[in-house]
């Protein structure tokens, strides 16, 4: 924390993004919003939906097999935005509802985005409050990591993030509704290649993340963690949670220790 005259203290953010653990307060003050970001956005976000789309497809299947009507489907896809811990919460579902044990399950599966929100505060931090929490609302790991690859650029146009997220979102509606009235006429078989294409849209989207050497030992934890959490605590959804941590945690000291 840094004191100037007759000003307030202002919060120095540490930039854990790049590779040189750089601060990027001073870069907040020329963050923009522009027509042209969210455009560029936008036209990035094109073929994440093409990964994005059978894991949604999927998604509307099972909620259809699980006795959800077509609006009930829509307002979860719509409201909750989080596929995984949607077929989390799914897997859980019976009839009368298990309402708590499925809020549960999702929140679990959905404290990730506790860690990665903050990852935007650079960008984000300087918004208005309306479009600030309009772009979180839609945050999904597809966006987050091509906004975070920008931003180790150096890119400066936070409306890049929203303009990822809005096609993204839509993209997810039209996929899961898809998915929903085409479940009547399929009978896919539990290893069908579709339910592969979930797995196989989050497994790309390490590539850009990827920083060299240093992101060995947080990866290898968090993977480490996960395995050994889900083989620990089996059918729970804190697998996730522990790797993440476990590999933020991991991240942050091998960063301090080089800085």
């Amino acid at each position: 924390m840094t004191l100037t005259r007759n000003r307030i203290p202002r919060l120095e953010i540490p930039a854990l993004l790049n590779g040189r653990g750089e601060c990027h307060q001073r870069n907040m003050e020329t963050i923009s919003f522009t027509g042209a970001g969210f455009l560029l956005g936008a036209k990035r976000s094109l073929p994440l939906i093409a990964g994005l789309s059978p894991f949604g497809f999927v998604v509307g299947l099972i909620t259809q097999h699980h006795g959800l009507s077509l609006l009930q489907c829509m307002a979860m896809n719509g409201l909750v935005y989080a596929g995984a811990s949607q077929l989390v919460a799914l897997a859980n579902w019976s009839h009368p509802a298990p309402i708590l044990a499925a809020a549960f399950a999702a929140l679990v599966v959905n404290m990730r985005f506790a860690l990665m929100g903050p990852v935007l505060a650079p960008w984000l931090a300087g918004l208005k409050p309306l479009t600030r929490f309009a772009s979180l609302a839609i945050l999904v790991d597809h966006s987050w990591a091509i906004s975070v690859t920008d931003m180790r650029r150096g890119g400066r146009d936070a409306a890049l993030f929203l303009g990822l997220g809005v096609p993204l979102w839509f993209g997810w509606m039209l996929a899961t509704t898809a998915g929903y009235l085409s479940a009547s006429s399929l009978d896919l078989a539990p290893h069908n290649p579709l339910f592969f294409g979930a797995l196989a849209a989050f497994v790309a989207l390490l590539v850009p993340l990827w920083r060299g050497r240093t992101d060995i030992l947080p990866w290898a934890v968090a993977g480490l963690v996960s395995v050994s959490i889900a083989h620990l605590l089996p059918h729970t959804s804190w697998y996730i949670v522990a790797g993440a941590v476990s590999g933020c945690i991991t991240g942050a000291l091998t960063e301090s220790r080089q800085a």
